[in-house]
């Protein structure tokens, strides 16, 4: 077997990195591109008319097949938690929870329906290596427990903490949220069944375009009632599920540092050198065993009194 010098090494391994460098660079598919659907549905959720009946809890639990909890829909106690410090949260038993607030600008209780807001640009499916999210062109994010490893990165990077776990089995590590009713609903054009149940029309259904004209024109026409702000309009490139309140946002538990652009925006150009990165560094690495190998044989031949060559 012939030598690499490290001379002919560096100079292919440069050689190489520029011919990767010169040719057309591929578009990283994580890298953001998804634009959104201008047809794509939405909610309006508005938090003035919300009681906290827990309704939509219970039609949520009943469409999804999911096991009853641990206190029944009509026991208001677990929103007592929230004294405790312990705010509810979505569960992989719970796909949408309801919370109360005791705020400083109202002196009614202002209660909130949390369930995933199902972003235009989601940073659960750019964060999955095994592409086991979707958008849908309906507006749903909906994901692919078959293809799902249980690798939490979606949870992760979620900015409304929303997707759970299940430890149920350890052989079949599942992510689970809301789907908004996809399979039954949604794409046969129905609402879900949490907005359908409502009896305070809390929650409004329809085109997320046309729903923004509704916000706007209640904020507009009752300018005393409501903050002049929607909630998921540009809240990290905008969100499928958005609200409008009667008080700040901050004081029902909404995270008011969010960027308004999407969050994979921040990552772009890293992402953009992905292909890269991949195709010159196993070549680097390569090298540097080759070189390696060759100090070692070097080494061995001189500790026997030899050259590393064979006799002549």
């Amino acid at each position: 077997m012939s030598k690499i010098s490290r001379r002919k090494f560096l100079a292919g391994s440069m050689a190489g990195g520029a011919a990767v460098m010169m040719s057309p660079a591929k578009k990283a598919l994580a890298s953001g591109s998804f634009d959104g659907f201008p047809d794509g549905m939405g909610v309006l959720v508005d938090l003035t008319r919300c009681v906290g009946c827990r309704t939509c809890e219970a039609a949520c639990n009943k469409e999804q097949k999911l096991p009853d909890p641990a206190l029944p829909f009509d026991d208001y106690s677990v929103f007592d938690e929230l004294h405790l410090g312990q705010k509810r949260r979505t569960t992989d038993k719970a796909y949408t929870v309801v919370n109360r607030y005791e705020t400083e600008s109202s002196t009614a209780p202002v209660y909130r329906k949390i369930q995933c807001n199902h972003c235009n640009e989601p940073t659960c499916l750019t964060s999955c290596f095994v592409n086991a999210y979707t958008k849908t062109p309906e507006g749903a994010v909906i994901y692919n427990p078959k293809v799902c490893v249980g690798c939490r990165n979606c949870m992760i990077a979620c900015p409304f903490h929303i997707p759970a776990y299940s430890y149920d089995s350890v052989l079949n590590p599942v992510i689970k949220k809301c789907v908004f009713c996809y399979d039954t609903r949604l794409k046969n054009g129905k609402p879900p069944a949490c907005v359908e149940s409502c009896p305070q029309q809390v929650m409004t259904f329809g085109k997320r375009k046309e729903l923004l004209k509704i916000a706007h024109e209640r904020i507009r026409k009752n300018p005393d009632k409501y903050v002049d702000q929607i909630y998921g309009e540009k809240e990290v490139g905008g969100t499928g599920w958005f609200y409008i309140s009667n008080v700040p946002f901050e004081e029902a538990g909404f995270d008011q540092d969010l960027p308004k652009e999407p969050i994979i925006n921040n990552v772009k150009g890293f992402l953009a050198i992905v292909p890269m990165v991949l195709t010159i560094w196993p070549a680097l690495f390569t090298g540097f065993h080759l070189l390696s190998t060759k100090g070692k044989s070097h080494s061995h031949g001189d500790e026997n009194g030899h050259d590393g060559q064979e006799g002549q």
